[in-house]
């Protein structure tokens, strides 16, 4: 690979915060990162709520909140059952989207949340949340590059619970999935010569979930994602870069909160056996990585058998306690799915309940509504009510120390606003400093053991350096400021629709009114007239 000149470059790093990165500069561990940040702009950036990757990706290469693009979570609802989200479901035009309207080209490599891709003048391979072996753009490309450059994957070629694998065998593999980030996306900027370069790095993010902040780990990941950063740096010659990522991470020192129990002890959540449940990540990860396109879920065989079991009182813990009597429960727990203890634990039953925590990392509370869930028990004269109760009731809850549990606790118009409004929950809750891990399950009692000792932080990073950057500009950026500052560094009109702004490191550009979105690949046949339109050629 020769390299090309790349205009704008932006790199991703999942979780990437400037603690972890001056941690790791003080070892001398991240050469190039440490030269970008000395050389430009490097500031802490303030992360939407909620501040997970499949919502925060979105805003950040969109420029709107969840309320515009749609996406909240790792799944959208449909009544009380789920699917898993897409590209699809972000409902606003992403950089790549816009440049290609103003004749621009793109190349983006492992973006979360872009499969199925859009047809735009460039390459696209999706990456988080995406099947293994994604339709990328154009068809065929995914072959290509591993033709090019060998084996290319987007998930590890392990299960997340395998304990065949060391730590050492889990990083070097952590490690090559790093380093296929960069050589697919050198190669292909070789050989679209790109006017716009996104390249995302997942695993800064992931190492601190499965190894719980084991420093060595994190060290190795840290030192691959710094490697495949240089090379790209050396190869494409970019004039301008920007780094982003979409929140930080950081140290829990405080208990679990099981919100859950704790409005099944205000009156709000119903309990119940043998039902489906919500399943984890790990079991939805575990099928994308064989390849299947997972839109929801259905309860295997066995974890059908472990819910009928629950429905007449043999749980999952008893199952387990009688296992150890004989020494089994370690060598069966190996080749269960990690659903089968959800679907034998007790659950909240979602149709009977007033209101519940749904998935954890949306970071509110569902209100069971009539007209809008199929079995909503919530009158729509009663909802202003009920929610007036869950705020007051979530705002004074204080954990065994006497700390509240929730810095924030509010209405979730003040924290979305958009037409995808409706999708929100209904009750945001922000924890104090992002030090209380929200469990959804049902244990018994709201407050339980430290759950994690690193997880999501609300700050993250924005580096800017190069080309037409005021490196000397005092910043204060916003997740959504990134796609509007990156448009206006091309000298390109940010979306009038846009929550962010142009940050101060580079001339501003006035925003311009665009099509209303209307969903990837709409409009292909009138692809070319829209981005003459767009250019002043056509009224």
């Amino acid at each position: 690979m020769t390299g090309a000149n790349v205009d704008t470059l932006l790199v991703g790093i999942d979780a990437g915060c400037l603690p972890v990165f001056r941690r790791l500069f003080d070892e001398g561990r991240l050469p190039a990162l440490e030269s970008l940040c000395s050389e430009g702009v490097a500031a802490p950036m303030e992360s939407q709520i909620p501040p997970w990757t499949p919502s925060a990706w979105p805003s950040l290469y969109t420029g709107v909140n969840p309320g515009k693009h749609g996406v909240y979570g790792f799944v959208t609802y449909e009544g009380y059952d789920w699917r898993v989200v897409t590209a699809s479901d972000v409902r606003e035009f992403t950089l790549w989207e816009l440049l290609d309207r103003h004749g621009k080209t793109s190349v983006v490599v492992n973006g979360p949340v872009t499969a199925p891709p859009p047809a735009i003048d460039g390459a696209v391979i999706p990456g988080f949340m995406g099947p293994e072996d994604p339709d990328c753009h154009p068809s065929g490309l995914l072959e290509d590059v591993r033709e090019e450059i060998g084996d290319y994957r987007i998930y590890p070629a392990y299960h997340t619970d395998d304990d065949s694998y060391t730590v050492d065998e889990k990083t070097s593999e952590y490690a090559d999935l790093v380093h296929m980030r960069g050589d697919a996306f050198r190669y292909l900027a070789d050989r679209y010569d790109p006017d716009f370069g996104f390249v995302q790095f997942q695993r800064p993010d992931t190492v601190f979930h499965e190894f719980d902040g084991n420093w060595d780990a994190v060290r190795r990941v840290y030192e691959a994602t710094d490697e495949a950063i240089g090379r790209v740096l050396d190869d494409c010659d970019p004039d301008r870069v920007f780094l982003a990522s979409d929140h930080g991470m950081g140290p829990y020192e405080r208990p679990q909160f099981r919100v859950n129990d704790f409005l099944r002890e205000e009156g709000h959540v119903v309990g119940t056996r043998g039902g489906k449940g919500m399943p984890g990540w790990s079991p939805i990860r575990d099928r994308l990585r064989h390849g299947e396109t997972t839109e929801s879920w259905e309860p295997s065989l066995v974890e059908r058998a472990a819910a009928s079991a629950a429905s007449v009182g043999l749980t999952a813990d008893r199952v387990r306690s009688a296992l150890e009597r004989v020494n089994l429960a370690d060598a069966v727990s190996q080749h269960l799915s990690a659903n089968v203890s959800r679907t034998a634990a007790e659950q909240v039953d979602f149709a009977a309940s007033t209101a519940y925590l749904r998935a954890r990392t949306e970071l509110g509370v569902r209100i069971n509504l009539a007209g809008r869930e199929p079995d909503g028990v919530v009158s729509p004269a009663e909802y202003d009510a009920v929610r007036a109760d869950l705020v007051e009731a979530l705002r004074s809850v204080t954990a065994p120390g006497g700390e509240p549990v929730f810095e924030e606790v509010g209405p979730r118009e003040e924290y979305f606003h958009g037409p995808e409004l409706e999708q929100a929950v209904d009750v945001v809750v922000v924890p104090n400093d992002f030090q209380h891990f929200l469990s959804d399950q049902l244990a018994g009692d709201p407050f339980g053991e430290r759950k994690t000792r690193w997880n999501h932080k609300r700050d993250g990073v924005f580096v800017a350096c190069g080309d037409g950057i005021d490196e000397t500009a005092p910043v204060d950026p916003h997740l959504f400021d990134v796609a509007p500052t990156i448009l206006a560094s091309m000298g390109i009109e940010p979306s009038d629709r846009m929550d962010g702004d142009v940050l101060p490191v580079t001339d501003p550009v006035p925003p311009r009114k665009y099509p209303a979105y209307e969903g990837a690949g709409d409009d292909i046949e009138a692809g070319v007239e829209g981005r003459l339109a767009d250019l002043g050629y056509l009224e």
